[in-house]
């Protein structure tokens, strides 16, 4: 028998565990009623989870309006890890509110004398892998485990409780960043460089290394499930001319999904740039662009006739009235161009992390050199929801940069790039909570 938090903290590092979280279950919080894991869409940055699909089958003559996405799970123990293969997470977009069901069926070590009652005082703690999968243990109100969880004030994120891989362990993942953050600032100037697969720093001569550069002193390895993190913080560099006004220089690009839909769908990219595609601005020979704003807020764009709409979202109360709406640019009959869906933007979007960094840089050559500011912006607990808001007020808006050179000769050189993006002082605008923090 697990016999304190310690255990099982080592337990769940010992499966993989880079992230650990806990909820106090409610006496719903069962089998039954599934567990609610928060009013929003939160908790889909929180733990990882398949393609999100529809969910048609019917009740009492009546088809669900929700929706559904495995999740990998695994239950835990002393003696090892058994897997639940009918664990995922239930979406309601009306309410909103997600729900985990199915961690019983099918593995007979599950803990279902816990999680089939309504007891109240019992917990449930989450261990996350680098590959994506989820780590279960069950513990009712009169186990060691939830005695120390509840005797502690731990940070909150959404609905759950971080709790820290190791025991007795201080500082927060917060504190532990901020701590490696102020460390790099003061550094000042760092060659530019790049993590090796073995771990070692090597150069790199690029103007793109700000951010490798950054995540080269912080340890960070790419993994299979999110992008680079720091102990679950998504960390994010920028450029800026000054550490004065920390005026960026560019907007933030969130995310660059290719359309699933429209022309650029069925007729490829070559045929949606000979409709809407126009010829280079600044005189490059046999070049064809694609390129502007394009915003919920905006007409028909000068140079390609085309504008952007959203269905399946009411800006009004802020909730998806459609899981199958989309954002789609249009031309002024309405044909669709391109398009992508929500279930395509919510997989993109629930990489991201529910805590982000963003890290002000300065950069000078030669050699190339990147110096870290003395502020950054700290921003907590995201949701797709947040997304869809700022993207009907326009700003988030698509920026993309496509572009067919030798575009007349039988193999034209194609170069996609389909951007979301937002201005840097308009970030806060996706996350519930945000701060700036002087090193």
């Amino acid at each position: 028998m697990i016999a304190s938090l310690a255990q099982l903290l080592d337990i769940m590092r010992h499966h993989g565990a880079t992230r650990i979280y806990a909820k106090n279950l409610a006496p719903n919080d069962n089998s039954k009623n599934q567990v609610y894991l928060g009013g929003d869409f939160s908790a889909l940055n929180v733990i990882p989870h398949g393609e999100i699909y529809n969910d048609d089958t019917a009740v009492a003559g009546a088809v669900r309006d929700r929706a559904k996405a495995k999740v990998n799970f695994f239950w835990v123990d002393e003696a090892g890890r058994h897997h639940a293969p009918d664990a995922g997470l239930i979406l309601y977009p009306k309410y909103p509110e997600v729900r985990m069901s199915g961690f019983l069926k099918g593995c007979r070590e599950a803990p279902s004398q816990i999680m089939r009652v309504r007891d109240e005082g019992r917990l449930l703690v989450f261990g996350i892998t680098s590959g994506g999968d989820v780590l279960g243990y069950a513990a009712d109100a009169a186990h060691p485990v939830s005695a120390e969880v509840g005797n502690h004030q731990w940070p909150m994120i959404g609905v759950f409780l971080e709790l820290p891989l190791h025991a007795g362990q201080a500082d927060s993942p917060k504190d532990c960043l901020l701590n490696e953050l102020r460390r790099i600032w003061r550094l000042n100037w760092i060659t530019s460089q790049k993590l090796a697969a073995d771990g070692a720093k090597q150069p790199y001569a690029a103007r793109n290394g700000g951010g490798y550069t950054l995540e080269a002193e912080l340890g960070i390895t790419p993994n299979g499930y999110a992008e680079p993190d720091f102990m679950g913080w998504e960390v994010k560099q920028y450029g800026v001319r000054d550490f004065v006004r920390f005026a960026p220089k560019s907007p933030v690009t969130l995310m660059t999904p290719e359309p699933t839909g429209g022309i650029y769908r069925d007729d490829g990219i070559t045929g949606f740039m000979k409709r809407f595609g126009y010829e280079d601005r600044s005189g490059k020979s046999d070049r064809i662009n694609f390129g502007g704003r394009y915003d919920c807020t905006k007409g028909l764009h000068h140079l390609t006739g085309l504008r952007m709409v959203m269905s399946g979202y009411d800006a009004q109360s802020g909730k998806i009235t459609d899981l199958d709406g989309s954002l789609s640019i249009v031309d002024g009959q309405d044909e669709i161009a391109a398009s992508w869906s929500f279930k395509g933007m919510m997989a993109h979007w629930n990489r991201k992390h529910a805590q982000a960094a963003y890290v002000p840089s300065l950069f000078r050559t030669p050699p190339p050199e990147y110096s870290y500011g003395p502020s950054v912006l700290l921003c907590e607990k995201t949701d797709f929801l947040l997304f869809l808001k700022a993207f009907a007020a326009g700003s988030v808006y698509y920026d993309p940069a496509i572009k067919v050179e030798e575009a007349s000769s039988e193999k034209p050189k194609i170069k996609r790039r389909s951007q979301f993006r937002v201005a840097h002082a308009d970030l806060p605008l996706l996350y519930e909570r945000h701060e700036f923090v002087a090193l």
